[in-house]
């Protein structure tokens, strides 16, 4: 549980962690690639320690010395257990690596956060066209590929993060050319292919709607640094903005920044861009966020939809929210209604009327982001807050409340009753 005494005025300056949504696929990597891994700046997360369970049940080593992750390939089976697929979404990525590395692959359907559907269909379908046949028996998925992963051309039908990766890990090392058409450009594909390239990968056009990828033999580790949390950098802005404040985020990549900045513009905050760190000063009263539209990247990401309707909640003026990319991603609105914000939902549309005040009550966590917008507004909330459902929170934010408690918030948190009924996680 996380407690928060509202409302405070951050200030100071953090360091952003790696991206949970560049670990993850990277750990996947790591199965492809001979001898060792060395991943500097990997964020410890609740996801990431998932994601080194699963290495470690496939027979590799892993150790942590400070922020890297060290992972010394020794493979001995390409099955993941039922319990370890079930543990976050993104176990999905390691459906492409264990078929690139073994040839073929054992494992069940993937967790993850309640935000709708999310079916692995475009996974398996693409992967198809590359020579892998996939049978699924009672949730567990059976692959191979009888004559190798063989390059081809494939068209994604929607330009999916974890497809588009599913694609790369199997294609690296496959037998000629593999374009992929439509592929997704979130700066998280950029950095896969940065690592895999590094690795002795030939891939050309990541970050760009067309990726091709000459098949190498075999890939040989290297050492990397992940890139900087553009997510977690936006919740931490969003803090600042809802309390007032002013911080610098220290280790940004404000490039990755740029589709999400328009609402804190529009709202009233000063923010300055300052080489490696971003620099965010807020007004004492926010205005209206206006109209926001996910999209795939480089449009506004669904990520950090929650986190700035926060902001929206108490800004002067009528926001609107459209949510294009998960039906159910709007769980956090009624929670943030119990502390006194006026949003209607209708479908995929959220209009929220901003209030002058926020008052703190008990609330509860239901996904990653929809806990983190919950932090947000505790901060601007009068009075005491406390949040249940944290596990959802461990998947994404590496200490939380410390960082924040750091820039002056009243924040702490403790184990303890009150976390509700396990979903999938």
């Amino acid at each position: 549980m996380i407690i928060v005494d509202g409302p405070a005025e951050l200030g100071g300056e953090i360091t952003i962690q790696g991206a949970k949504n560049s670990t993850l696929p990277l750990l996947a990597a790591a199965v492809i690639c001979k001898g060792q891994t060395v991943l500097h700046n990997c964020p410890r997360l609740s996801d990431v320690e998932t994601a080194v369970r699963i290495l470690e049940h496939l027979g590799c080593r892993c150790r942590r010395e400070g922020s890297d992750l060290i992972v010394d390939n020794a493979m001995t089976c390409c099955e993941i257990p039922n319990d370890l697929m079930r543990g976050m979404r993104s176990s999905i990525v390691f459906l492409g690596a264990l078929v690139s590395r073994c040839g073929e692959a054992n494992l069940y359907f993937p967790g993850g956060c309640e935000l709708g559907p999310r079916p692995i269909d475009l996974h398996i379908s693409s992967l198809k066209k590359l020579g892998v046949e996939i049978e699924e028996t009672g949730g567990c998925l059976h692959c191979r590929a009888p004559h190798g992963i063989v390059g081809n051309y494939v068209s994604l039908s929607f330009p999916s993060v974890g497809a588009t990766e599913n694609l790369m890990l199997a294609a690296v090392c496959s037998h000629g050319t593999t374009i992929i058409a439509n592929a997704a450009r979130e700066p998280e594909i950029s950095d896969l292919a940065a690592y895999l390239n590094r690795c002795g990968g030939r891939i050309y056009g990541a970050g760009e709607s067309c990726i091709i990828i000459d098949g190498v033999k075999e890939l040989f580790g290297s050492e990397h640094r992940i890139m900087p949390d553009r997510i977690v950098t936006v919740t931490y802005m969003a803090a600042a903005a809802v309390t007032g404040g002013n911080i610098t985020l220290k280790d940004v990549d404000n490039t990755h920044i740029l589709p999400m900045l328009s609402p804190f513009e529009e709202s009233g905050c000063e923010v300055r861009q300052l080489g490696g760190a971003l620099n965010i000063m807020a007004p004492r009263h926010l205005g209206a966020v206006r109209h926001i539209r996910t999209m795939p990247y480089p449009g506004f990401p669904t990520d950090a939809q929650p986190i700035v309707m926060s902001m929206a909640a108490v800004g002067s003026g009528t926001s609107i929210f459209v949510e294009n990319i998960f039906e159910n991603r709007y769980k956090h609105a009624e929670e943030l209604e119990r502390l006194g914000a006026r949003i209607k939902v209708e479908g995929k549309v959220a209009i929220v009327e901003g209030v002058e005040q926020l008052f703190g009550a008990p609330v509860t966590s239901y996904d990653l982001r929809g806990g983190a917008a919950l932090v947000v507004a505790a901060l601007a909330a009068q009075g005491r807050t406390e949040i249940s459902g944290t596990r959802y929170i461990h998947r994404g934010y590496e200490d939380i409340a410390g960082n924040l408690s750091s820039l002056g918030a009243r924040i702490r948190e403790f184990a303890g009753s009150g976390e509700p009924e396990a979903e999938e996680s």
